[in-house]
């Protein structure tokens, strides 16, 4: 019944409502064009009764401009094929506006299971205080990377959220303008985006939704759930690699990295700033007006100036120091306001995002290599050194690393990066920057290597405030997982390194090259299996594992139904975290709006929870397995 009444509500809120304003569209008055909109369900048509009957794309196309068109040469044909990429991509945008506008209706009759329902079972189940304990600790956090499908720029985005608030209440004339607008809009860059640009176009999206989603989210829950000192403020979690990976894309430098940590905290500012003021005209009492008066001019000034840096404790203390007031004199009026926007700082506090480094191992073997063989330790390669040499070398040997020192270029940024990634913590905190993870991980040393160049790097070891992260990718990187951790394990610096981040150890798992490397049944069983192997070494040395998904963009790089995926994970994975990156044109088909972010969010958070609350065990019989491993090979 839900999938009828679904469907229904799509036909009338998606279906007809884009066949109304597409009629608009179709009908731009724009000079060279003027037919160019009704020729295309022509078109369309054809090629569908072309490619019927048998006919080749050459062909139909020859029919349509003879019978159609009355186009003969090749530049028009050219121009006209010019125009009618350009109008359905304008489509596209069309599109979206009507689906992200209709998104709370479809949601109504969603069998999804939100964070409302998953409380209502709670209260029926009477499992309150194991879920309040699950929810004190779990979160999940949602990972934003930069890719090429991600074409929409902030000024498109801006006429999808303006088309999508016209929608909502059926203003027609104001929708004919903004699509003329939009029919004006260049749709693409006038030059290819530098990293900085690409961190830029979705660090406007936190700033224009994240900010507020996680917010009006963590509220949701800190108000439902049974538990008044409720304050996991780590619930939902953003990362970000724009401007922090630099696998494959050689533009990213240590500047661009220090560039874009700068921008996330400095949007950050623009938003508290913006709150404050809003805040400000409702908190109109003297006694609050001197600390929020100096704090609204110091978080202008750091809003344009990122020399200009102000911490967390100078945010939220004197939001704190208000709050006491308003309650002793003010009969709490605004309270509510107030901690909305403590919660906030509290969440986001001076980072927005944490920026994650991201490097491919074989890159790391360069450096390393190059550094033994300026330092006199090896003359031509890293084979000279037996393994018992090499790992001793890594952990205890002192050097001190200077980029200036070296000519390469991947060597002289690598160190620069590292060496810069304090000041990066300083201003943005700990949390603005503290996970580095190696690609194509399949032995100690993608681990051991990072270590040492922290070390050598001017961290000491007992202040190495970054999680290292190996990224198995390859069917070889998974097949020695366990082989690897176990032996990093058992390596007591490591094992220290370990404590000192908590006794917890972060792996991610890679689907896309996984799937080039083994097919896309070969690579979900691979990762499960490998899931069940880590959880059990982690388990076994008193470690918790945290597993990192790289699967969040389109079908063919791992997307699609989430929430199932992680809601399926069997008893012998680690639960501790959901971790997954979001890639691509997903960002903003998948998580564009707030309403949209808050959804898919809490799918994460309830399959995560899901087990916790319905006390069944996802377990793959050895019938299951043993078909699956057939398959798979």
């Amino acid at each position: 019944m839900h999938q009828t009444d679904r469907l229904e509500e799509f036909k009338k809120s998606v279906k007809n409502k884009f066949y109304v304003y597409n009629s608009l569209f179709l009908n731009l008055p724009y000079q060279g064009i003027e037919n160019v909109g009704m020729l295309i369900p022509l078109l369309f048509d054809q090629c569908e009764k072309g490619l019927k009957s048998g006919k080749n794309p050459q062909q139909i196309l020859d029919l349509f401009f003879k019978s159609y068109a009355n186009i003969d040469t090749e530049k028009e044909r050219i121009d006209f094929m010019f125009s009618i990429i350009q109008y359905v991509e304008r489509q596209v945008v069309l599109y979206d506006s009507v689906e992200d506008a209709a998104f709370p209706k479809l949601h109504e009759h969603s069998t999804s299971l939100s964070i409302k329902d998953y409380f209502q079972l709670v209260n029926k189940t009477k499992s309150w205080e194991k879920i309040a304990k699950k929810l004190s600790s779990f979160s999940a956090r949602i990972v934003l990377t930069a890719h090429p499908t991600q074409f929409y720029t902030p000024s498109v985005l801006d006429i999808i959220e303006e088309l999508k608030s016209l929608i909502l209440e059926d203003k027609i004339n104001d929708i004919d303008v903004v699509l003329q607008q939009l029919g004006l809009t260049s749709l693409i860059n006038t030059k290819k985006p530098t990293p900085l640009d690409e961190a830029k176009n979705i660090i406007y999206i936190l700033r224009n939704v994240y900010y507020a989603a996680v917010g009006d989210l963590f509220s949701y829950v800190k108000s439902n759930i049974e538990n008044d000192e409720f304050d996991n403020y780590d619930i939902i979690k953003l990362g970000f690699w724009p401007g922090g990976d630099r696998d494959g894309n050689p533009f990213v430098t240590a500047d661009i990295t220090k560039d874009v940590a700068d921008e996330l905290r400095t949007n950050l500012m623009k938003c508290y700033y913006n709150d404050l003021k809003i805040l400000r005209k409702k908190l109109t009492f003297k006694d609050l007006r001197p600390d929020l008066n100096a704090l609204r001019d110091r978080l202008y000034v750091s809003m344009f100036d990122p020399e200009k840096v102000v911490s967390y404790d100078d945010i939220v203390g004197p939001l704190i120091k208000s709050r006491e007031i308003l309650i002793d004199k003010y009969n709490s009026l605004y309270l509510k306001q107030l901690d909305d926007l403590i919660d906030k700082v509290k969440i986001f506090k001076t980072h927005f995002a944490t920026l994650d480094i991201r490097q491919d191992h074989s890159k790391h073997i360069q450096v390393i290599e190059t550094v033994l063989k300026v330092n006199g330790y090896v003359n031509e390669s890293l084979d000279e050194l037996a393994e018992d040499e090499l790992t001793n070398l890594l952990l205890n040997e002192n050097l001190k690393l200077d980029s200036k020192d070296y000519k390469d270029e991947i060597v002289k940024d690598t160190i620069a990066n590292i060496s810069q990634l304090k000041e990066i913590q300083n201003k943005n905190g700990e949390q603005g920057c503290n996970r580095y993870i190696i690609s194509n991980s399949e032995d100690i040393y993608s681990v051991l290597f990072v270590y040492a160049l922290f070390r050598w790097c001017g961290w000491k070891k007992d202040s190495i405030t970054f999680d290292i992260v190996p990224l198995f990718e390859t069917m070889n990187g998974m097949d020695t997982s366990e082989h690897t951790m176990q032996s990093l394990f058992d390596l007591p610096d490591y094992r220290s390194h370990i404590e000192q981040r908590g006794s917890r150890q972060t792996m991610m798992l890679g689907f896309s090259d996984g799937t080039k490397d083994g097919g896309y049944l070969k690579a979900n069983w691979s990762i499960l299996k490998t899931k069940e192997v880590l959880s059990k070494v982690c388990s076994k040395n008193g470690v918790d594992a945290i597993f990192f998904d790289g699967r969040g963009g389109p079908p063919a790089r791992g997307g699609g139904k989430t929430h199932r995926f992680y809601a399926a994970q069997t008893k012998a994975i680690a639960n501790n975290e959901i971790q997954l990156t979001i890639q691509g044109q997903t960002i903003t088909s998948t998580y564009g709006t707030k309403e949209q972010f808050m959804h898919n969010s809490e799918q994460l958070l309830t399959a995560g929870l899901s087990n916790n609350l319905f006390g069944k065990e996802n377990i793959i019989s050895k019938e299951s397995r043993k078909l699956l491993e057939e398959l798979s090979d």
